[in-house]
């Protein structure tokens, strides 16, 4: 062979070694990408490491006596991962049933046959992070680490626990709105939004790894950067008063199929919400639940409440006594193109200011108004004014609606404005700023500003207090004051609110109704009506004021007196039996012991337990299982016939609920203490999971 063919030769083979090796890299590539391409994909987040941000627990929301009204509850996810290093195949076959077993027992979800199956599958393809169970609590967690494998941990038995907080409310739907609600990607709304950064906290740092599926893992269980949990605040709510008055309110609208309402219960000397509910009906129409604010954002005309400062501007400019007359015109008035009426026609001619005020006369208090201020209506608004209407409350929940007093020359200004604003229409207020005017009445003329939380704690210590604060010295005169008293005190002795005197003590209040303006129709559209009643009491050393609005009452009935008021009266009558005078159903003395136990209804070993550990003589009834008091020393038998509503006034919540529930009914309590009254009356027939309603005072 010549050199010239051997030199050929060996570059031909060269060529076909380069070729094969570049086939082979080319084949190789192939391989890893569409064979091994998963798995190195897989490797190389696994190889990702990052500091990623802890959550702070954020903190807790008490009413005025500690009661928990919302706090942040750990839950957390239950992972594996099927590749953990310290899981062999035999350790994982020995012990996967058992794992199963328990999941499945602690969860009830997934039968222990298909909690095998699924984690056999994710050990199969090689899950670095198969879900197990989602939002477990911490009692849960504790049993599912102690289940076979787990109880090896994280690197050994392949538990994975992401951990997460949940906000809840112990009361429930109880101040839902006004407490309000802190959502990730949704602006706070409610005290949660108004003291956001104090409850907020601040969040920590740890060393997590990515894993498949784009989920991060802590490396260890130690926090690298401690998160600082949030404040703690304390709110003047009173969860007694609140209960009472969603309660209340809740009946009035069921009552008189009302669209929505709501009701503020202020401490007059302080300005402290001790109440504030507000309840409109669902999209179908049916039940109602916290949905809004109205208390505090919905700014609308008032209606006959506005009277109380029409006459106060009057009087305090010295324009009007309480006993001058005015003709009534049998409750129909012209003014311009328009016609002022009474809510009722009357005979009615001549009558003092203070009687018109009582009857809620339109027309009295309008011609008044216009007859003062017709030609110069700068005066009446600045009155207005003067006695803090129209101003923001301040109130630190955010949304708080604007309120519009029209000037002359504004728009919407006519030469029947003044007239009607006199009487509640053509300006809007929120509930809230009506009820500030009427407290600063009860309080002497002193305005307070309403407020919703006393304190700032960290960890059980308060860092910021809030006390009360003077919005004006005075709002009028002591004199004036003393009239507008005088005035509200008349609308219960005789006038719109009579039905609602009662006789362990006095309320003072006024009535409003007002038409709800039809969008473009106006008033000419189809006919709604706001009811209203706002006052304090007791009316000689006012303690509580309170508002009640009841929006589009449609059963009939939609007089302020008859809607409004009697939430106003239920609310009062408890508060005053529970805060003011806790003993106003007892005859003797309160420093004076009854010689005897007053028992309730109940289970008779119960009953007899603690008779005998009080040392109280007794008879008893020995063949009765449940039990009632027959008198002052006696125990009788509380017969319970099966098929037949159960007697379970005088009972605890307990009992009551226990007979109720095994009995087949539904129950749904109302209050605190004793059972006082059941919807459906004893001994009658009823169908199985039929609700009754039980009141407890």
């Amino acid at each position: 062979m010549s050199v010239k063919q051997d030199i050929v030769r060996r570059i031909y083979l060269s060529f076909a070694l380069l070729v094969l090796v570049g086939l082979g890299i080319v084949f190789q590539a192939a391989r890893i990408q569409t064979v091994e391409g998963a798995y190195y994909r897989e490797l190389a987040d696994s190889l990702t490491t990052a500091y990623r941000s802890i959550e702070a627990i954020r903190g807790n929301i008490y009413a005025a006596d500690g009661s928990l009204l919302a706090t942040s509850v750990p839950i957390y996810d239950v992972r594996m991962d099927t590749r953990v290093d310290g899981l062999t195949d035999e350790l994982f076959e020995n012990k996967v049933d058992s794992l199963a077993l328990g999941l499945s027992r602690i969860f009830g979800d997934m039968s222990e046959r298909d909690y095998a199956r699924k984690i056999r599958e994710g050990r199969r393809k090689g899950k670095r992070n198969l879900l197990l169970k989602r939002n477990i609590n911490y009692e849960e967690l504790q049993k599912v680490k102690q289940l076979a494998l787990f109880n090896r941990g994280r690197y050994k038995g392949g538990l994975v626990v992401e951990q997460k907080t949940k906000r809840e409310m112990p009361f429930r739907h109880l101040a839902r709105r006004t407490i309000g609600y802190a959502i990730a990607g949704v602006a706070p709304v409610g005290l949660e939004g108004a003291f956001d950064a104090e409850l907020a906290g601040v969040g920590g740092k740890r060393l997590m790894q990515k894993i498949a599926g784009g989920v991060w893992i802590p490396i260890n269980d130690r926090d690298e950067i401690e998160p600082r949990h949030g404040n703690d605040i304390v709110t003047t709510i009173d969860v007694n008063i609140q209960d009472v008055t969603e309660a209340a309110l809740l009946r009035a609208l069921e009552r008189h199929n009302a669209d929505n309402g709501t009701a503020i219960v202020m401490e007059v000397a302080t300005g402290q919400i001790k109440a504030m509910a507000n309840l409109g009906r669902d999209a179908e129409g049916g039940l109602y639940y916290e949905k809004y604010n109205y208390a505090i954002g919905e700014s609308a005309e008032p209606g006959s409440t506005m009277k109380l400062a029409s006459l106060m501007v009057a009087l305090e400019r010295g324009d009007v006594k309480l006993t001058d007359s005015i003709d009534l015109e049998r409750g129909q008035f012209r003014f311009f193109d328009r016609v002022m009426k009474d809510s009722e026609k009357h005979d009615y001619r001549m009558m003092t200011v203070k009687d018109i005020f009582a009857i809620s006369s339109n027309v009295g208090i309008s011609r008044l108004i216009q007859e003062q201020y017709g030609k110069q209506p700068q005066l009446f608004l600045q009155g207005l004014e003067n006695l803090g209407l129209g101003k923001l409350t301040q109130i630190e929940i955010k949304g708080e609606g604007k309120p519009l007093i029209k000037k002359p020359g504004s728009k919407g200004w006519s030469g029947v404005t003044l007239p009607w604003m006199s009487v509640g229409y053509e300006l809007r207020v929120t509930p809230l700023q009506m009820l500030a005017l009427y407290n600063a009445v009860a309080n002497d003329g002193k305005m307070m500003r309403p407020y919703l939380v006393q304190e700032v704690q960290e960890y059980g210590k308060a860092v910021k207090k809030y006390k009360p604060e003077v919005l004006q010295a005075s709002i009028a005169s002591a004199s004036t004051v003393q009239q507008a008293r005088e005035l509200l005190e008349h609308v219960a002795v005789m006038g719109t609110a009579k039905h609602l005197q009662g006789k362990e003590y006095k309320i003072a209040g006024k009535t409003g109704t007002a038409l709800i303006a039809d969008n473009s129709a106006g008033y000419r559209g189809s006919v709604k009506y706001r009811a209203t009643f706002a006052g304090y009491f007791p009316a000689d050393k006012p303690r509580y004021s309170v508002i009640v609005v009841v929006n589009n009452p449609s059963a009939g009935v939609y007089y302020g007196g008859y809607v409004a008021g009697p939430v106003f009266k239920e609310v009062a009558d408890k508060v005053y039996a529970s805060h003011i005078n806790p003993y106003l159903n007892q005859d003797r003395p309160t420093d004076e012991q009854p010689d005897y136990l007053i028992v309730k209804g109940g289970r008779r070993d119960e009953t007899e337990y603690v008779l005998r550990k009080l040392d109280f003589k007794y008879q008893d009834a020995p063949d009765a299982e449940w039990v009632r008091q027959a008198d002052s020393t006696h125990l009788g038998e509380l017969a319970i016939k099966d098929k037949l509503v159960p007697q379970v006034t005088g009972m605890g919540l307990k009992d009551a609920v226990f007979l109720l529930e095994n009995a087949g009914l539904r129950v749904v309590p109302i209050g605190r203490g004793k059972v006082v009254r059941q919807s459906i009356k004893a001994g009658s027939a009823y169908r199985k999971n039929q609700e009754i309603v039980i009141e407890l005072s």
